[in-house]
């Protein structure tokens, strides 16, 4: 299905170390005609890492989208009502994020944009980037693979060698997924070797 003209959301977690390959596909979005609406964490705006300061992602992302972000409850709450997203992104997702979606806790403004989104029978995409995806975050990542409109950024262990548990989805894939998820169908194959893509 053409992205051309849809809105969608693009959340924002705390997986510092992603947001250099998310980026991109967040502009590609916006090349293919997308208006994107930003959505970030508390952490995103709140914290800085060697991977940037504090909110410098959040900037460029709203520059380069054109759109003010939505950072709190109180502005995502009427992403319901108002059915505003065609598709709701989250990239990257962490574990924690995973865990509050995966037992109905909505207390920040993406898992608040993401209640709005599946309330209106619309796809949500996740993005995984999580240290304990074959860990504690297992039977997370299997309920809401069996959830009804949540779809997912094909994922893989990225560095299966030293960090056994830890999955991160393919980022270059986002457009792809959502494509897909507005026809209500999962991108396959869903389980890859993300490892291998990354080698020269």
């Amino acid at each position: 299905m053409e992205l051309k003209g849809r809105t969608i959301g693009f959340a924002v977690t705390g997986s510092h170390c992603t947001y250099a390959e998310v980026y991109p596909e967040i502009e590609k979005l916006v090349q293919m005609g997308v208006n994107v609406i930003p959505i970030f964490s508390q952490t995103v705006l709140e914290v800085s890492t060697r991977f940037g300061e504090a909110g410098e992602w959040a900037r460029k992302i709203e520059t380069l989208t054109g759109n003010t972000a939505i950072t709190s409850i109180p502005e995502a709450e009427p992403l319901g009502p108002s059915k505003r997203l065609d598709c709701l992104v989250i990239a990257p997702c962490t574990g924690n994020t995973l865990s509050r979606l995966a037992n109905a806790a909505t207390d920040s403004a993406v898992l608040m944009a993401a209640k709005a989104t599946l309330r209106n029978d619309r796809p949500v995409v996740i993005a995984i980037s999580t240290n304990d995806g074959l860990g504690l975050n297992l039977h997370n990542i299997a309920t809401l693979m069996n959830t009804k409109n949540i779809f997912f950024v094909p994922f893989g262990q990225d560095a299966p060698h030293v960090k056994m548990n830890s999955l991160v989805s393919l980022m270059s894939l986002i457009p792809e997924t959502c494509e897909a998820a507005l026809e209500k169908r999962q991108l396959q194959p869903v389980l890859i070797e993300r490892w291998r893509h990354e080698r020269p």
